[in-house]
């Protein structure tokens, strides 16, 4: 009996200590937390000088925040203002931030440190976005504004690296001789601010800096200006500045040597690969040679039916080594373009190897879609012109002269709108002339794509 007693109190104890491990062990189960996530950017808490302070004429700020700071890309964000001859230094260590400015401070002055995204806390890596330190070395801090909006004039596009520049000096060669007193930087949007200016003239440009002098000096820059010069106030009227780049960028020359081509290298030969395709009936055949072309004989190119009957309607024009063939096609129907020998002489003077027969075949007018397009509020004064772009490149252009237009053999695809403002009416696009004070001709982009479907008419109202 005393047996059974102590077998059941051994079975009991060791139940109640499992029990126990067990709800110890439920205890322990979970993740431990360290509290919310820092979502906070740093805050300023003292500055010496006191931040929008006067009559100041130290050149050393000392900034304190709340956090323990982290300063990065600071080239490409920080801006002072009124620009300064040497950049000042920044250094900065745990919760301090330190300025040393190397200019000498101009007399009754408000001056502008803006720090852009440079400065973020140590853990998360907040941003303290567009802090900006101001003071002033007169009686009073500045307060007047310009704002505005900077587009590329030729496809009505912002363009965020480009920076906005004015002048006090408001003679025309400023800007090319003479580093500006303020920039500001350009948004997402396109747009623009200058803060903290007083209340005098300037002159303002826009610049995509090639090689970082701040100022215009390649007609290959993207460059904007305004017609007038623009007084600051308390509420500014918003400028609008239409960049453009006078002339394309000249890739430089190559100093690489010329190898002599061999007799292999030159023998003519047609590399065109249209032949693979149908012709669009709107266009030109166009012939590709490896060659420059010297001279060839028209007579010598012969443009058929399938029966070989010959077409003599139809015009033969050379450009380098491209030789145009301009007929008028009849839809899906079957041609062949006979090419002799001896018809072309390249600068290398040889010709092709042999006569030769290319067949080629037309498309069908259901290939193409009907664009039927209605305007509205549109000033044909201004000689509007159409653009259909694709990746920003202009594919199809037309000239606008009446609310209603229609093209019957457009090429299906999805586009891209824009109206151009020809001043000119040659067609397409110019850019301005700051030596003649040209503005760029302006582009409107039209914020509804349309897409084009084959064997289809395809309308669409336009309201500007």
């Amino acid at each position: 009996m005393r047996v059974q007693y102590i077998f059941y109190s051994l079975i009991i104890i060791c139940g109640i200590w499992m029990i126990a491990i067990f709800n110890s062990g439920c205890a322990q189960i979970g993740a431990i937390t360290g509290g919310l996530k820092d979502t906070l950017a740093p805050v300023l808490v003292s500055s010496n000088p006191k931040l929008s302070s006067t009559n100041i004429s130290s050149n050393k700020i000392s900034l304190s925040f709340d956090e323990y700071i982290d300063v990065q890309e600071l080239q490409n964000n920080l801006i002072v203002s009124p620009l300064p001859k040497i950049n000042p230094e920044i250094n900065f260590k745990l919760k301090n931030l330190s300025i040393k400015l190397k200019d000498t401070l101009l007399p009754n002055t408000t001056y502008s440190i803006n720090f852009g995204n440079a400065i973020r806390d140590v853990n998360e890596s907040n941003i303290l976005k567009d802090f900006t330190y101001i003071f002033s070395t007169g009686k009073n801090i500045d307060s007047m504004s310009i704002t505005g909006n900077l587009v590329l004039a030729e496809n009505d596009q912002p363009d965020s690296t480009m920076m906005v520049m004015l002048y006090k000096n408001t003679n025309d060669t400023a800007v090319q001789k003479l580093k500006p007193n303020y920039i500001a930087r350009v948004n997402g949007k396109g747009n623009f601010t200058f803060t903290q200016l007083p209340p005098e003239k300037f002159s303002i440009y826009a610049l995509k800096d090639g090689d970082g002098g701040k100022t215009y000096n390649s007609k290959s820059e993207l460059f904007a200006f305004a017609d007038s010069v623009v007084i600051p106030s308390e509420k500014p009227k918003s400028i609008t500045l239409f960049a453009y780049a006078e002339e394309k960028n000249i890739k430089p020359f190559s100093t690489t040597t010329v190898k002599t081509k061999t007799p292999a290298q030159k023998r003519l030969r047609i590399i065109t690969k249209s032949f693979s395709e149908k012709i669009d009936l709107r266009k030109a055949l166009v012939l590709e040679l490896n060659n420059a072309i010297k001279s060839y004989d028209s007579s010598k190119i012969i443009l058929t039916d399938s029966n070989y009957v010959p077409f003599t309607d139809i015009a033969i024009l050379k450009d380098s080594n491209k030789i145009t063939v301009k007929a008028k096609w009849i839809e899906d129907a079957d041609y062949r373009l006979i090419i002799a020998k001896n018809a072309f002489i390249d600068i290398f003077d040889s010709s092709i190897s042999k006569s030769d027969t290319f067949r080629i075949k037309t498309k069908k007018e259901a290939d193409y879609g009907n664009v039927i397009l209605r305007f509205n509020n549109i000033d044909f004064k201004k000689h509007p012109v159409l653009q259909f772009t694709q990746s920003d490149e202009v594919k199809e252009s037309f000239a606008i002269t009446d609310k209603e237009w229609q093209y019957k053999l457009f090429p299906p695809g999805e586009y891209e709108l824009r109206i151009l403002f020809d001043k000119n009416q040659n067609g397409k696009w110019d850019p301005g002339n700051y030596s003649k004070k040209l503005q760029p001709e302006k582009v409107i982009a039209l914020p509804k794509k349309i897409s084009i479907r084959e064997n289809w008419d395809n309308e669409s109202e336009i309201s500007l």
